[in-house]
This record gives structure tokens, sequence and C-alpha cells, in this order.
């Protein structure tokens, strides 16, 4: 859960610049880097999100070249970001490969994947669904493997901290509408991640009409967030 509102934080993020009309945060200096490289590496959550927000322009450069594909845009985006996320999680820098080309071939790779297993239109991409099996012939989902090192696994305590964060950075800063829609587009609260068009219709409203509701609730988001954050 606690890597759930991590990833929530992050597609927010990207898809915030995206409707606001702001340019990506600009990519780290070797320097800085290499320090938050090192403190990713020690388990440092927010070092990972500065990682992620500040290689975000390349998933939105590859993405691009498969917009006309049978995924969505607002998926290819989630996809995108899923495969930076693991990236990020999984990079090991005295390998002697740049973070740049790894993310790279990782987003890409998140991408291909999820062609390959669509046949449909309107098919989604949902942390939950299983994609194989453990040792134990247990089915495991893209949550399971985003960062599941043990030692970093958090609390109880810190889960509902920040549960209770993020809950109630909705109730502040959207309205009802725009709360309903995120919770269903991201499955927050128990909730099956939808597609626009899935949510129109539950709604009764037009997809289009969706999607507007959703960029002014990320915009919102995404400014709050930043703001908590200290992210610039």
């Amino acid at each position: 859960m606690f890597e759930l509102l991590a990833l929530i934080k992050d597609l927010l993020f990207f898809a915030g610049y995206l409707s606001s009309g702001k340019t990506f945060p600009k990519p780290l200096s070797k320097e800085e880097e290499a320090e938050y490289l090192d403190r990713s590496a020690r388990g440092d959550e927010e070092a990972k999100s500065i990682l992620v927000e500040h290689n975000l322009r390349l998933v939105a450069h590859i993405v691009k070249k498969y917009q006309n594909t049978s995924i969505s845009a607002d998926d290819l985006i989630s996809i995108g970001t899923i495969g930076l996320i693991k990236a990020v999680n999984s990079f090991l820098p005295r390998k002697g490969t740049q973070l740049a080309t790894y993310a790279a071939k990782c987003i890409e790779n998140e991408v291909l994947m999820a062609l390959r297993s669509s046949r449909k239109a309107n098919s989604e991409v949902s942390l939950s669904d299983p994609i194989g099996v453990d040792k134990e012939g247990n089915e495991i989902s893209l949550i399971d493997i985003l960062g599941t090192r043990e030692d970093l696994v958090p609390e109880q305590a810190e889960l509902r901290i920040q549960t209770d964060k993020l809950y109630c950075m909705l109730g502040k800063c959207l309205t009802k509408r725009e709360r309903a829609v995120i919770e269903m587009r991201y499955g927050l609260g128990g909730l099956r991640p939808q597609t626009q068009r899935e949510i129109a219709k539950l709604t009764g409203i037009s997809r289009s009409y969706v999607s507007r509701i959703e960029s002014k609730a990320i915009a919102k988001l995404a400014e709050e967030l930043a703001k908590s954050t200290g992210v610039k």
C-alpha cells in the first residue's frame, strides 16, 4: 500500500505537469544524481521520488512514439512512469551505465510489454492484476514487485499516516466530483482503477468531460503535492 501511495504521487505529479502546461523539472547534475542515488540505495524514499520526478521528461519523450497505438495516452503515461519507478528501484550505479540510459530501456520495455499483451482498444494496466506466480505458486502483481525489499517495508503506523495524508489532500483540494473521479481513476479506497470511458459510463457523463475533470483535479493535486514535498 505504501508503494501504491508513492506511485500515485508520481503519476499525479507527471500528469499535473502535462495538464498545467509547465515544463518538467530539469535533469539533475551528475553530482546531484550521484547523491540521490546513494540516498536511494540506503532506502531514502524522498530521494527516489526526486530521481523519478527529474526524469519524467524521459517518459514523455518515449511514450510519445506510441500515441497512435491501442493504448490510450493516459495509460501510456502510467505504464511509462511505472517503468521509470522500477528503473530507479533497481538501478545499480556500479555497473557503469547511466541512470537515463537504463531508465529509457525500462520505460520502453514496460510499454512494449503492455502492447504485446494488449488485444483490445480499451485495454488497461492494473497494478493489482496477476502477472505470474512466485516460487510457492502464489499469484504476484505489479505492485508486488515495485521495490519490495523487506527491510524497507514501513510499519503500519507509518502507512496509516501516509494514507491519511493522501486523503486529507484529496478532501482539501478537490470538489466532491473531482475526488470521485480521481478515486475511480487511480483505484483509491479499495476501488479498481478504471479508464475514463468506464467512469463516464458509471457517472452518466461524456468521456471528454471525465478527462477535463481529471485534468483539473490532477493539476490541483500536483501543485499541493509539490508544495508538501518541497520539490521545485
